[in-house]
């Protein structure tokens, strides 16, 4: 074996000093949301200790630091590839390009386009060099729509984890705390650089980092606790079958599951304070058990009720089977639309990662099942108005930016009966309309995408069963793939043909990207249609969903179903046998009025006809 040498790197050291490749054995980028997520907000969450309102770049040199991990690299001459690594460091270099594009026309903004790419004789040399991926770094680093059709799994991963990255890093550091944040990313966040020198010695190293073995998990050292806790043999193989029976169920659902449904259950029921958001404040509840449920459990055995053997016992075979019974019951709903629970689809459809905490907060042993139900269906309705009305004003659903009011939630509904629980949660919903209103329409850009496909989706959907038909929303949520779905833009991007009406083509593309001139058609239509003008469109339109059938007068024709909506919800939906300027505002108005019909308040009220 050749030397091997080990090296501390911060962010910047390690992106500043050459590029890295990845042999073509190495696994697809396959980073879901959830990975993403957890770096962003473990990122995220690290800075937000350090920092504080008022605080200069200076101050940055004093904040804490943040260890990333190791990464193991083979290197032959001047070429390094990642033997171990690449997840996290296509991650990061995918933050580093949102990043460096969210600080565009900003005066203060910090120079990091070195740490994504070098200056190769006039052409970009990304720092993470591999060439089937470099086309689409190039097209999100200049902030422009990539074609992925018949791309790899890689790049389809990479552009869906980019449109992520718009919907997970937390508002509150996109103002004057974002360059502030990327210099801590930069050169407080450290990484463990092992380089070898040969192949064989940097495989070698993988497999000894990698293979020692399963070690305790906190579910491990949680379960052994309960157990042990009980003193009668019976009852302790009666609760050791019921935690092994759940937790074979979990598995099923993937991996981390069961790590998840203990984090929801123990903070839903007994969370009682979050650290708060201030430099050097300490974690509190809702943080330990994130991190450490099985030593917050030890550590509050008394606050929560276990003292005897016949409170663990009881612990397991009431509240854990009761909990555990409905989280499963909340995944299969988040997998398939589900009676009663359709929103938690919806909102898992949204990536909201934290709903199963608010359910679970509202509903206890003691309630009937129908009223567990019905309590899990309010919070999941007022989870999907809420993230909408979020999402049509730009704001952020990320995790950093939603745990308070999730914590704050969690106490609101906990130990309510149905009614107060539908109070608090119309209430709330009322108080943030005071701010965010659906009266302006939302647009299309670089990072709405996935969020104005899925309202696109519900607004057919919706229209479907107004009709008195099933509707295909889990079809129309499909974004890739043979049947896939795509937005529609009523214009074709042709400058030309509206340079009279939009002196610039920047007004022209802001108005063509408004949800108004948008609708869904499946994939091979929508690329047959693509340079097609409206009036050749619109014949097109009436064979395909209903939200594009109301372009086209015959729509309306024979159609009771849908007129007796229109007369009963007062929605003005009507054909356009041209559209221009005029008829684009129109139907944004139409838009933003539908999604105040179907995100009303009024569905956390008796009797509510939103759907």
């Amino acid at each position: 074996m050749q030397d091997i040498k080990g090296y501390d790197r911060s962010v910047q050291e390690l992106l500043s000093s050459g590029s890295y490749g990845i042999d073509y054995y190495q696994r697809e980028y396959k980073w879901a949301r959830k990975q993403l997520q957890e770096l962003v907000d473990d990122l995220t969450g690290r800075f937000l200790e350090s920092y504080k309102a008022g605080d200069t770049s200076k101050d940055v040199a004093g904040y804490g630091h943040y260890f990333l991990g190791s990464i193991v690299v083979s290197q032959a001459d001047e070429v390094r590839y990642l033997v171990d690594g690449q997840q996290r460091m296509t991650s990061l270099t995918l933050l580093m390009i949102y990043l460096n594009n969210l600080q565009q026309g900003r005066e203060k903004a910090v120079a990091i386009q070195n740490l994504i790419f070098a200056d190769d004789f006039g052409e970009k040399k990304f720092k993470l060099n591999v060439p089937e991926r470099n086309d689409c770094m190039e097209a999100l680093f200049a902030g422009k729509t990539y074609n992925a059709d018949d791309a790899s799994e890689s790049v389809t991963n990479l552009l869906d984890r980019y449109q992520d990255l718009g919907e997970l890093f937390p508002e509150e550091l996109q103002g004057e705390a974002l360059p502030l944040f990327i210099y801590w990313l930069t050169r407080k966040v450290k990484l463990i650089e092992i380089i070898a020198y040969a192949d064989e010695d940097a495989y070698t190293i993988f497999e000894t980092m990698n293979d020692r073995g399963l070690s305790l998990t906190p579910t491990d050292m949680l379960k052994g606790y309960l157990l042990a806790n009980i003193d009668e043999p019976a009852k302790r193989l009666e609760a050791d079958k019921l935690i092994k029976k759940y937790l074979a169920v979990f598995a099923g659902y993937g991996e981390g599951t069961e790590s998840d449904f203990f984090k929801a259950w123990l903070r839903s029921q007994y969370a009682k304070k979050i650290r708060e958001r201030k430099k050097d404040a300490k974690p509190e509840d809702f943080d330990l058990i994130g991190t450490e449920y099985h030593r917050w459990v030890r550590n509050h055995a008394a606050e929560i009720g276990l003292s005897t053997g016949t409170d663990f016992h009881q612990f397991v075979m009431r509240d854990f089977r009761f909990f555990a019974g409905f989280y499963v019951r909340l995944l299969d709903a988040s997998r398939q639309r589900t009676a009663s629970l359709e929103s938690v689809k919806y909102n898992a459809d949204a990536g909201f990662t934290l709903q199963h905490h608010i359910a679970l907060a509202a509903i206890s042993p003691d309630d009937a099942p129908d009223t567990a139900t019905a309590k899990a269906g309010a919070v999941a309705d007022f989870l999907d108005c809420w993230l909408n009305l979020r999402l049509w004003n730009y704001k952020s659903n990320s995790y950093s930016s939603m745990q308070y009011s999730v914590f704050t939630l969690i106490r609101d509904v906990r130990g309510k009966g149905l009614e107060e629980v539908r109070a608090v949660l119309h209430q709330r919903l009322l108080t943030e309309q005071q701010e965010l209103t659906f009266d302006k329409p939302v647009g299309l850009n670089q990072f709405t995408g996935k969020a104005i496909h899925r309202q696109l989706a519900r607004f057919t959907d919706w229209l479907e069963q107004q009709a008195g038909e099933p509707g295909r929303y889990e079809d129309y949520i499909v974004r890739s793939g043979k049947n896939a779905y795509e937005i529609e833009h009523l214009w074709a991007n042709h400058y030309d043909r509206f340079a009279e009406v939009f002196p610039q083509q920047n007004d022209f593309d802001n108005h063509r990207n408004l949800i108004g001139g948008l609708v869904l058609l499946p994939k091979k239509i929508n690329a047959s249609l693509n340079d097609a003008t409206y009036a050749e469109k619109i014949k097109h339109y009436l064979k395909a969903n209903p939200l594009a059938q109301t372009l086209n007068a015959d729509f309306y024709e024979k159609n009771p179903g849908f007129l007796q909506t229109l007369a009963r919800t007062g929605l003005e939906f009507v054909p356009h046998s041209d559209f221009g300027k005029d008829d684009l505002t129109k139907r944004s108005e139409l838009y933003c009025a539908l999604a105040d019909h179907i995100w009303s308040p009024d569905r956390l009220s008796p009797g509510d006809t939103a759907g």
